[in-house]
């Protein structure tokens, strides 16, 4: 699957066991703009077999986002994920350059997209302008202790059009914000693709409905 500029995506973090993670997805509506992420906490705990686990339970076109955040060897866990079934990985941007242009090198060699999270990093731009090649997406991102000690900290929207006005072809995603109107104020700023978790960390009665709610107010 190849991700479209012109479609607005839903992106489905898996943070709990991979038990939790097949329930959560036999109970997502079937959508093209339904992507799932194999969570970092589900990596730590399985490694690389929790997007093999993933793989099988759904169909081959279904785009699977390994969130490894990888700051170091990053041909090799390129490969790692990649051979595991991923159609993409990420990688930190405050990881040192030589390992993000090595990371975004494998991953063309490998054909998945690579994925560079800007979580921590005052300003991304700084950083796509040290590299020797653009990343397939931009990831801004609220981390979750942020959210949790410093509610003042704000999504900055207002950088999705910065970094677009500077590179055309790279896609924007947006984690940190759960919420309706956090997911309408990524899509009303230009984001391609919002990253939720809370409301899926555990399978639910509300798994279904909230998810076809979610999606649509993504367009």
């Amino acid at each position: 699957m190849i991700l479209e500029r012109r479609k607005k995506y839903l992106q489905v973090a898996l943070n709990s066991t991979l038990g939790e993670a097949r329930e959560i997805i036999f109970q997502l509506p079937i959508s093209e703009r339904i992507l799932i992420e194999a969570g970092t906490p589900l990596l730590k705990i399985y490694g690389t077999e929790a997007i093999s686990e993933i793989r099988a339970m759904t169909s081959d076109s279904t785009y699977i986002i390994a969130d490894n955040k990888c700051a170091d060897l990053g041909a090799r866990e390129v490969e790692m994920m990649a051979t595991a079934g991923a159609n993409a990985a990420t990688c930190l941007g405050v990881a040192p350059i030589e390992t993000i242009d090595s990371f975004i090198d494998e991953c063309k060699k490998f054909k998945i997209d690579s994925m560079i999270d800007m979580m921590n990093i005052e300003n991304p731009l700084m950083i796509l302008r040290k590299l020797k090649k653009i990343p397939d997406v931009v990831i801004l991102h609220r981390g979750v202790d942020e959210s949790e000690f410093k509610k003042e900290k704000q999504i900055p929207y207002y950088q999705i059009k910065q970094i677009k006005g500077s590179y055309n072809n790279i896609l924007i995603s947006v984690a940190g914000g759960d919420t309706i109107r956090e997911v309408q104020r990524a899509i009303f700023n230009e984001a391609n693709i919002v990253v939720v978790w809370k409301n899926f960390y555990r399978p639910s009665t509300e798994t279904a409905s909230l998810a076809e709610e979610f999606l649509k107010n993504i367009k």
